[in-house]
């Protein structure tokens, strides 16, 4: 630069910034951008009409980056205080090395109690899967064997209906009753109905048979109850015939004719009654 361009532009007015004053001491390493700040002002200062717009937009952007320095300045000494405070207000807690290892031995205790109640439960279940185990073991056995039994059984089959037919051919002579020659379903199934034709007799015994002295006490005392009639019968009889006798003598025999005709009535009703 010229001494007489150097010599023009201090003679020429400038209008003094914030920004302009402060920007040497927020940035005191970038006098490029310090010299791109001065350009701007001068045509800021060249061009009155664009000079306040620019200008504003200048303060606002290092208003907004001061303060924001300043809040996370506050944010941070804020933060120093309250840890200090809390480190210093209350006297931090010391455990011995007793306590220590107290805590260490019931830790241990409840680690050793949950280990023992996990080993007891896969023992309980090594124990389960050891029985199920052999229960499979039984059953797929025993599959198997049934398999080799299903798989003879269609040989046997045919072999016994070969059987069945020989016998059959050869059975001489045949019996006359349809009952004997009939076939397998329909024999069990008359053997079933005699079966139960059986069992139904065999209850109506046992029945009668339980009747059977309640019976034999009511033929005792019907006896009982008819020998004295007998006796009376007898003599109503003999009373009659004496009568007959009266009568044929000349006598009147009216009330044991009577006498008669009643004994002969109740002599029937206890015929009736006895069936007899």
């Amino acid at each position: 630069m010229d001494p007489q361009t150097a010599i023009h532009e201090l003679r020429t007015p400038r209008d003094l910034t914030i920004l302009d004053i402060t920007h040497p001491f927020l940035h005191p390493d970038t006098p490029d951008e310090h010299k791109r700040a001065s350009n701007a002002s001068d045509a800021s200062s060249r061009d009155p009409a664009s000079a306040s717009a620019s200008l504003l937009a200048a303060d606002l952007a290092h208003y907004r980056d001061l303060f924001t320095k300043l809040r996370f300045s506050y944010l941070e000494q804020v933060t120093k205080e309250n840890f200090l405070k809390a480190i210093t207000l209350e006297e931090p807690d010391f455990v011995s090395a007793a306590e220590n290892a107290e805590l260490e031995e019931k830790l241990l205790r409840a680690d050793k109690a949950g280990l023992k109640e996990r080993k007891e439960e896969v023992a309980n279940l090594l124990r389960e899967l050891e029985e199920q185990g052999r229960s499979l073991a039984t059953r797929h056995e025993d599959v198997q064997l049934r398999t080799t039994q299903l798989s003879s059984l269609p040989s046997e089959i045919t072999n016994l209906e070969q059987i069945i037919a020989d016998l059959q051919s050869a059975a001489q002579p045949k019996s006359s009753n349809p009952s004997l020659a009939l076939p397998l379903q329909p024999t069990r199934d008359l053997l079933a109905q005699r079966e139960q034709e059986s069992a139904d007799l065999d209850r109506q015994i046992e029945l009668l048979r339980a009747n059977l002295p309640a019976k034999r006490a009511e033929v005792e005392r019907l006896r009982d109850e008819l020998t004295p009639l007998q006796a009376r019968k007898i003599k109503a009889v003999q009373d009659a015939q004496e009568a007959r006798r009266r009568r044929q003598d000349g006598g009147t025999g009216d009330e044991l004719e009577e006498k008669g005709r009643w004994l002969r009535g109740q002599d029937a009703g206890l015929r009736g009654m006895l069936e007899v």
